[in-house]
């Protein structure tokens, strides 16, 4: 199963023998709550579910969007109506951020069959397809996670990774860089990741670059085929959705969940700036 489906795809799977099920994942970093826009036009069938209470464990230690417990997220998935074997598709403004957080969670606690909507909202109603402000009550799932499906790193893999393999940064190159940090204490780089903005694996709208074009991009960072791969970003979320790019590009990659909230916020931690990677 390939990890993105088209508005067109996802029209001819709902009306379908086996519809999968749709989960809004809508999101916006710092706010305001997006459950107001979910409700007044939404996927038909599609269940809201939070970014920062429900794909997240509370801000500390970890980073400002540390992994949720297996299990409440489990439950979580179960109340909009996931099983173990059910389809999933998940989606979100547009960005495709949030929805690959959701894909990413869902996959590393081994659900088997989970895709984002390439483009998101905008590319459904875009191709004509309707939306509706019903709120659906699904009947619940029987999901049980089992974590470990994908790779995953704490600060000292996501180190060894920057050293021996490669590491990219999925956030802005400025940031990267070292020239802004709105948010987290301290600007700049683990020493040794790779600039990788995750906006440049998508077009305008949204949607993910050809998969040969990803490929191509990747290949000239580094990914070779034989050298491992990983990701961050701030807090776990653009750097999922870099591993989805990865995912696309036929590359397998590792997401350090805790990311750069988690490595800024440990004054022992190095911290490199400017364009190169060390």
């Amino acid at each position: 199963m390939t990890a993105i489906v088209s508005a067109s795809e996802l029209m001819d799977e709902l009306a379908g023998p086996r519809p999968p099920v749709l989960l809004d994942v809508r999101w916006q970093l710092g706010g305001p709550d997006q459950r107001p826009a979910y409700e007044a036009g939404h996927l038909p069938g599609a269940v809201y579910v939070d970014l920062d209470r429900e794909l997240a464990g509370p801000p500390g230690s970890g980073g400002r969007h540390p992994l949720p417990d297996p299990e409440a997220f489990a439950a979580v998935m179960r109340r909009a109506g996931v099983g173990s074997e059910t389809p999933v598709v998940v989606y979100d403004g547009g960005q495709g951020w949030a929805a690959a957080r959701a894909w990413w969670l869902l996959r590393w606690t081994g659900h088997p069959a989970v895709r984002v909507l390439d483009g998101g909202l905008a590319s459904w109603t875009a191709a004509g397809a309707a939306v509706t402000s019903d709120v659906p009550h699904p009947t619940e799932g029987d999901f049980k996670p089992n974590p470990g499906a994908l790779d995953l790193l704490d600060a000292d893999g996501a180190a060894a990774l920057a050293r021996a393999g490669l590491l990219l940064d999925a956030r802005a190159g400025e940031r990267y860089r070292g020239e802004v940090e709105p948010i987290d204490r301290i600007g700049g780089h683990i020493p040794g990741a790779v600039s990788a903005p995750t906006t440049e694996n998508v077009t305008p709208d949204g949607r993910f670059l050809p998969t040969g074009t990803l490929r191509a991009r990747f290949e000239a960072l580094g990914a070779d085929g034989n050298t491992p791969v990983g990701a961050y970003c701030g807090s776990g979320v653009s750097g999922a959705h870099e591993v989805l790019a990865l995912e696309v590009a036929g590359i397998p990659a590792a997401l350090y969940a805790g990311s750069w909230s988690q490595w800024s916020s440990d004054p022992e931690r190095p911290v490199a700036t400017g364009p190169d990677p060390q």
